[in-house]
């Protein structure tokens, strides 16, 4: 049996998660870091719509019908849909950039960063009760 089958995608998406709130992490910390370069322009990765398209599109797989039927049963590819996921990088200037064209504001990213940090630590508490839960399980079955 597949992991997938013992959680459906639930895996997949949080891992998929905790890997993209990595990165964006990591273009935050670039954006405060780089505070005080002359026209440096932020970054962020974007990836909340691509990851709910990919998890839909797994999902739903292909169906008799544009209207979702209760009684379908969903396909079971969301996990290759989500792995496609990378994100896409946007720059995300300030309106009022500073006199030497830098475009970080520092309240901002800091911002951005603690809820990045806290989606993250979201998504890899979800990933260890699953594990809790599979070795639970294990246990039980011995």
């Amino acid at each position: 049996m597949e992991i997938e089958g013992i959680f459906g995608n639930t895996i997949n998406l949080l891992g998929k998660s905790v890997d993209l709130r990595a990165k964006n992490q990591n273009l935050i910390a670039s954006n405060i870091a780089n505070a005080e370069t002359p026209n440096f322009i932020p970054k962020s990765l974007s990836f909340d719509a691509e990851l709910q398209s990919a998890l839909q599109n797994g999902l739903n797989g292909q169906r008799s019908h544009t209207v979702p039927h209760p009684r379908h049963i969903p396909v079971r590819n969301a996990g290759s849909s989500l792995n496609s996921v990378t994100g896409k990088i946007i720059e995300t200037p300030s309106k009022m950039p500073g006199k030497d064209g830098n475009a970080v504001e520092l309240e901002n990213e800091m911002g951005k960063m603690a809820e990045n940090q806290i989606m993250f630590n979201a998504s890899v508490q979800l990933l260890t009760k699953k594990f809790e839960g599979l070795r639970s399980a294990i246990k039980e079955g011995k």
